[in-house]
């Protein structure tokens, strides 16, 4: 190994354990890698924006604008409200709404189809008093499962079909990915519908209330003693209905910002803010039983939940959110003060520190007051998807036609190759600038910055990895560890090291990685390249066993009321369904 194939597989390990460490956000550890490359002059000064007019980049900016014109036309909305009367049994309600999704995620963003599906599957789990925990994970690795069927359902996918085009010359096509994605999907919904979700522990299933759309029971909040509170030199112990409610008094505010454990006997003082965690519904009793008063983030006192115009809005904050790493003043700052913070749930963590000094998290679950005419708007652009129950908005036939007759044409004009994808979708997006279906306003807010970002930093240093001879190194070792075993096999563990890859740092990282060197290891074995092109397609969009693999698992670990160790009691049996299923079918659709 030569001087540069080391600094570059320095830069590769450290890049890696940092998107394992998780401290910073996957763009963020990109830049640093192209940095290093940079300084070190393995990414030479004219490569180093290269990867921004990349067609994979384009590609997939393009495809989750498309997503945003698709759900403004009322696509999905009225897919959503076709399924509804199908969610009465708890079979047909899981295999529904997870298949519904898992459709529209081979076509769209698939966290965007999470996020559209998210509400509906909320209300319906209140209507029939069900626990979220049933529906939100199938949901999720359902939109992780459409992803793989198409050149558009998820970014590795894009990323493998443009390396194809760099190293043969011609890109995987639209539905190449389908025989085996759709044959694996099918197979993953069908099992997750039968068996996946019964894994999922007892205690979370059993969670469900006719009054909330989702089981929480620890949203943080905080109230204050009034002068005038019958409280006032009364023990702790006189406050009124706690011992018939779920509420938990955990603290004192200290000036400090962290919570004073209170003793028994001990005497409130007008002035003392209490510090508590339980069900928002139980909140008000308590007020109007002990005289005491919300604080808002915004430090505005309210006698009731909601006054005049204002409303109360749940929201799960998305990975890749502008809240991400912030905290109240920033939420303040960016709403111009329209939004007042009133709780906060964390899934699987005891918080001991006030609200305002608390930094938010993707998947926390944030419970906000507003005004009712801008709310939701103020929802979308700080990132975060509403959990409010909501009426669907069916949009105009019309609308809904032509939004899908232009996704159409783009998709013939690429199937038949007439135009490259990234051109076709770029001139869909124009056309639906131009008739009104996506205002010019916020074209460019459905845009996943941190994933482009990530994609345009990653290309050159993928390309660095390349030039300097490290990928056939490595290719070299992996051919050395299994020279003699079948081909299967090869490719089995090319799928396998890429899910596991898949599972700790972001799937399309993965697929930088991994796509040149399995076509390392293919050129290795004198084979087709295209299974291991493929196998890398399959493993990437295979993050099933943490909530952090993948963005959909992140969002409805909240809401869900999930545990981290959750995700793997049914992800495992179903990565090893998919290994068992995938290989054989890679290898005869692709043959070697």
């Amino acid at each position: 190994m030569n001087i540069d194939q080391s600094i570059v597989a320095i830069i590769l390990l450290l890049t890696l354990v940092l998107f394992i460490w998780g401290r910073y956000r996957h763009d963020v550890v990109a830049g640093i890698a192209l940095s290093l490359c940079v300084l070190t002059g393995l990414v030479t000064t004219d490569q180093v924006f290269s990867g921004f007019g990349h067609p994979a980049v384009i590609t997939v900016a393009a495809v989750l604008v498309i997503s945003e014109a698709l759900r403004r036309s009322g696509v999905v909305d009225m897919l959503a409200q076709k399924i509804l009367p199908y969610t009465e049994h708890p079979f047909s309600h899981i295999f529904v709404l997870t298949a519904v999704v898992t459709i529209a995620s081979a076509f769209m963003n698939n966290v965007g189809a999470l996020a559209l599906m998210l509400p509906v599957a909320l209300a319906t789990c209140a209507k029939h008093n069900r626990s979220p925990a049933m529906i939100l994970m199938p949901l999720a690795f359902g939109s992780i499962l459409g992803g793989m069927t198409t050149a558009i359902g998820t970014p590795p996918n894009i990323i493998i079909a443009m390396i194809r085009a760099d190293v043969s010359g011609e890109a995987f096509n639209m539905f190449d990915y389908s025989p085996v994605g759709a044959a694996v999907a099918i197979a993953g919904v069908l099992f997750i519908t039968l068996i996946g979700w019964r894994l999922i522990p007892a205690a979370r299933l059993s969670r469900s209330s006719p009054e909330q759309l989702f089981a929480i029971s620890d949203y943080l909040t905080e109230v204050i003693i009034t002068e005038d509170s019958s409280l006032v030199d009364q023990p702790i112990e006189k406050i009124e209905g706690l011992t018939d409610s779920s509420i938990e008094i955990i603290g004192l505010a200290h000036r400090h910002g962290k919570t004073m454990s209170l003793k028994h006997g001990y005497l409130l003082k007008a002035g003392d803010i209490l510090i508590v965690q339980g069900d928002p519904s139980e909140i008000q009793p308590l007020l109007e039983k002990n005289d005491l008063e919300l604080i808002t983030s915004a430090d505005k006192k309210f006698a009731e939940l909601t006054r005049g115009d204002l409303v109360l809005v749940e929201g799960v904050i998305k990975a890749g959110s502008i809240l991400e790493g912030k905290g109240v003043p920033f939420l303040r700052r960016r709403s111009g003060s329209s939004l007042a913070l009133i709780g906060l749930a964390r899934q699987g963590q005891r918080i001991r520190r006030r609200l305002r000094r608390q930094t938010f998290q993707a998947g926390d679950i944030l419970l906000l007051q507003g005004a009712a005419d801008n709310v939701d708007e103020q929802i979308s652009v700080l990132g975060m998807i509403p959990l409010a129950e909501r009426n669907l908005n069916i949009g105009q036939p019309k609308k809904i036609a032509v939004a899908l007759t232009i996704f159409a044409l783009a998709i013939a004009l690429g199937v038949a190759k007439i135009l490259p994808l990234a051109i076709v979708f770029v001139l869909a997006v124009l056309v639906y600038v131009l008739l009104d279906i996506l205002p010019v306003l916020n074209l460019y807010d459905a845009i996943d910055w941190p994933v482009i970002i990530l994609l345009a930093a990653m290309i050159p240093v993928g390309g660095a990895i390349e030039s300097t001879g490290l990928t056939q190194i490595l290719a070299s070792t992996v051919l050395g560890v299994t020279e003699g075993l079948p081909v299967y096999l090869i490719v089995g563990l090319v799928l396998v090291v890429t899910m596991f890859l898949s599972d700790i740092i972001n799937n399309a990282a993965t697929a930088v990685v991994m796509a040149p060197l399995a076509y390392g290891i293919a050129n290795g074995l004198q084979l087709n390249p295209d299974p291991f092109f493929m196998a890398v397609a399959v493993g990437a969009s295979c993050a099933f066993l943490t909530p952090i693999g993948h963005q959909s698992n992140t969002l409805v670990l909240g809401p869900g009321g999930y545990q981290f160790g959750d995700y793997w009691r049914m992800g495992l049996p179903l990565e090893f369904l998919i290994v068992i299923l995938a290989v054989p079918l890679i290898l005869l659709v692709w043959p070697a």
